[in-house]
């Protein structure tokens, strides 16, 4: 059967091959990779990539050393889950959340994207994260949203970069990192003369507080928030330096006062 698949891609390619003959040195070079991964083991199967081996390497690690020594905790996580936290954070592959903050499965509620963005309200252009947080709150009844950043991200330094004349040179990630434009004005105004690096650290921290504010657009949010059984809470991770900080944003209705 994966044979099959490997001749379907290379029949796939030469037919492509011969339509575009532009693309002849880029479709050769694909058919010589897929013809090397047809070479076979000794038992007969296809060879097994690298990749696929530090996968299945890990699972069988995860398995052996987490999953059959807490049959308790799985056993209750099979009947459904009850995170007290959901978590934004960013997708950068050295501040997995899990990792950073001791999670253990069933703890979080965890959405990960570019520089840990939580966008306003928007049922139209950001029905993927709105979904979430109203699954997490609504459903999961999660306690506290936490919206974490970090140092040296990308995302930031990206969107301190990018022009605000309103063009673009990617297809996604300056229309999604402009969510926290309003920090990056704020870092501009106030501290336009400090060196690139530093105001990128300042857009890291304050983004956060974009993205907190930005919950704050979701009605089930602020009801969550004015019945006191939702929290909001802003962190940053410097992992660079191992360091931690948390923030908490106060919100509350004021009594109404008659004249």
């Amino acid at each position: 059967m994966a044979n099959d698949s490997y001749e379907e891609a290379i029949a796939a390619l030469q037919k492509l091959l011969s339509e575009k003959g532009e693309l002849a040195p880029v479709a050769a070079a694909k058919i010589g990779e897929i013809t090397a991964e047809l070479q076979t083991t000794p038992n007969g199967g296809p060879s097994v990539s690298s990749s696929v081996e530090r996968l299945k390497t890990g699972f069988i690690t995860f398995k052996k050393e987490k999953y059959d020594q807490q049959p308790g905790l799985y056993g209750e996580l099979a009947k459904g889950q009850s995170p007290k936290f959901m978590v934004f954070a960013c997708a950068d592959s050295r501040v997995c959340p899990s990792h950073v903050l001791n999670f253990q499965p069933g703890d979080a509620f965890v959405v990960r994207n570019i520089a840990n963005m939580v966008p306003p309200y928007d049922k139209t252009r950001y029905a993927g994260v709105g979904s979430a947080i109203e699954y997490a709150v609504l459903h999961l009844k999660v306690q506290e949203i936490v919206v974490i950043g970090h140092s040296a991200c990308g995302g930031i330094k990206g969107l301190m970069s990018f022009a605000l004349d309103g063009s673009s040179n990617t297809d996604f990630i300056e229309d999604w990192v402009k969510i926290g434009l309003p920090a990056k004005k704020k870092v501009i105004a106030e501290s336009g003369e400090t060196g690139f690096g530093d105001q990128c650290t300042l857009c890291e921290k304050e983004a956060v507080n974009v993205s907190l504010g930005n919950l704050l657009s979701y009605p089930f949010v602020r009801d969550g928030l004015v019945k006191k059984t939702l929290a909001l809470k802003g962190g940053y991770y410097d992992f660079i330096n191992g360091n931690l900080e948390l923030w908490g944003l106060d919100f509350a209705l004021s009594r109404s006062v008659t004249v």
